[in-house]
């Protein structure tokens, strides 16, 4: 095939991807949850199907500019877990710059001459994986004292935290929080592939009332007014969320505690920009969020069956991050000691929740709440989480769909990430193994492309040299005497 007809091809099924996306077909038939819910100012549609968009749910207009992979780009010979289809199938994903062009029959060359090869015989090429929570500008045990709300420090925290989590195949994350500007700050940089990390779709700040969620006392260095919006009021939530948008963020998190004017407020405001709203919240708080339209819900704390019932309803989906809250019962043997968060939890009943939202056909997503040392678990905290959602019934290739596919739906990036299908982002990665099989086999990750470029080799971080600009005429020049 030749490279012309190539991106021709790709610009159809493109075409067909931004077509399916406005449609936003539920994933019920495939994946058994409910439809998301869609009650949003999506842009998509004012916008040309050929426009080119920033790669985040803002979807701001751009000018093209040339990334990932120059020339043409063939992972051939392993098996292809699209997560598109529930079964593996063999043949070869062709890249072009930082997008997929075709993913081809085994057996087909049909792509350039001068293609670069690389054989993947005996593995698997599957969508990189999506952490839907994530702390990466948080402390971890090596930060000092002075050092917690430091934008720079933070920022440079993130990248060696992120950097782990690219190692193991992790190619997006939804950020949920962080210091000042430093969230926003990662993001942009890695949005330009400025260095080796995965996709950042931030929220900033967590917004909540006074005394809510990360705003309560004793104050903590993740929990103080750098890391926090405190709003009161529904006037003060809208202000709260306009900030938030106006610095960057991808999505809008919120957090118990907080009235039902409020929580309407921010949810309405959020949605005519056109981003999603997802709840740290619990109890009544959870119930009075799902009622304003939220679009999904953190955590497996305390909820009614009733809520259950009225998430599924009305397509609010679940982010359970089981596996941060079993490490805690493992090590300290409670959950206890914040004053906004006044109720119980243990492993049993967080995982009753998870079984309820499943068999109420609640759309499950992936996420870890990844924070500080934590990220140093990698990827057994993610591959924790997974196999929680094995132990409740779904078969790996299940969970590994929700990790893929559900996450970038749930995060309204669907149309871009998620599988590996033509017109899609060039987030791929390579396993040593059948991870839709075996979940375990996920920490045999060996090659890792994030957007187009081959970022992780043999299992290792792999970084290009640098090219250098050539001055502007020969020096020192030859008239100096």
């Amino acid at each position: 095939m030749k490279r012309d007809s190539i991106q021709d091809f790709a610009r159809h099924k493109a075409r067909r991807a931004l077509q399916g996306a406005k449609r936003m077909l539920p994933l019920a038939l495939l994946l058994g949850g409910t439809a998301l819910a869609q009650d949003f100012n999506d842009r998509r549609k004012v916008q040309y199907p050929e426009q080119v968009t920033a790669d985040n749910p803002q979807r701001t207009p751009a000018i093209p500019r040339k990334q990932g992979f120059d020339g043409t780009l063939v992972l051939t010979g392993g098996r292809i877990f699209d997560s598109v289809k529930s079964a593996a199938y063999p043949g070869s994903v062709v890249i072009q710059q930082n997008k997929i062009v075709a993913v081809l029959p085994a057996g087909s060359t049909a792509w350039p001459a001068d293609a670069k090869i690389v054989d993947v015989t005996g593995k698997t090429v599957m969508p990189g994986l999506i952490d839907m929570h994530v702390h990466s500008t948080y402390p971890t045990p090596e930060t000092p004292a002075d050092m917690t709300d430091s934008e720079g420090h933070a920022t440079l925290r993130a990248l060696r935290s992120l950097q782990m989590l690219l190692e193991n195949g992790i190619t997006s994350v939804r950020d949920m929080s962080g210091p000042l500007n430093a969230p926003y700050i990662i993001s942009e940089w890695l949005e330009k592939d400025m260095a080796p990390g995965p996709r950042v779709f931030a929220a900033g700040h967590i917004i909540t009332g006074t005394g809510g969620h990360a705003a309560d006392r004793p104050l903590t260095p993740i929990h103080s007014a750098a890391y926090t919006r405190e709003a009161n009021g529904a006037d003060d939530w809208v202000k709260a969320v306009r900030e938030t948008y106006k610095m960057g963020a991808s999505h809008i998190k919120i957090a118990s505690h907080f009235a039902p004017d409020e929580v309407k407020a921010a949810v309405a405001e959020a949605h005519r920009l056109g981003l999603k709203v997802t709840c740290d919240c619990e109890t009544i708080y959870t119930q009075m969020a799902v009622e304003a339209g939220v679009d999904s819900i953190e955590h497996p704390l305390p909820r009614t069956d009733e809520t259950i019932k009225l998430m599924a309803q009305k397509g609010t989906a679940s982010i359970p991050t089981m596996q941060v809250y079993q490490g805690l019962f493992d090590s300290r043997g409670v959950y206890a000691g914040t004053a906004s968060r006044r109720f119980s939890m243990a492993a049993q009943a967080n995982y009753d929740i998870l079984k309820k939202m499943i068999a109420a056909g609640i759309t499950i997503g992936v996420g870890t709440d990844n924070i500080g040392g934590s990220f140093y678990n990698t990827p057994n905290i993610y591959i924790a989480d997974l196999k929680f959602l094995q132990k409740a019934g779904y078969s790996p290739a299940k969970a590994l769909m929700a990790a893929t596919r559900v996450n970038a739906q749930i995060m309204d990036m669907g149309d871009k990430l998620g599988t590996l299908e033509p017109g899609k982002l060039a987030d791929v990665i390579v396993v040593a193994g059948n991870p839709d099989q075996n979940l375990d086999d996920l920490a045999k990750v060996e090659m890792v492309v994030r957007n187009g470029n081959i970022v992780i080799k043999d299992g290792q971080v792999y970084m290009p040299r640098h090219v250098p600009v050539p001055l502007a005429k020969p020096s020192p020049p030859e008239t100096l005497k």
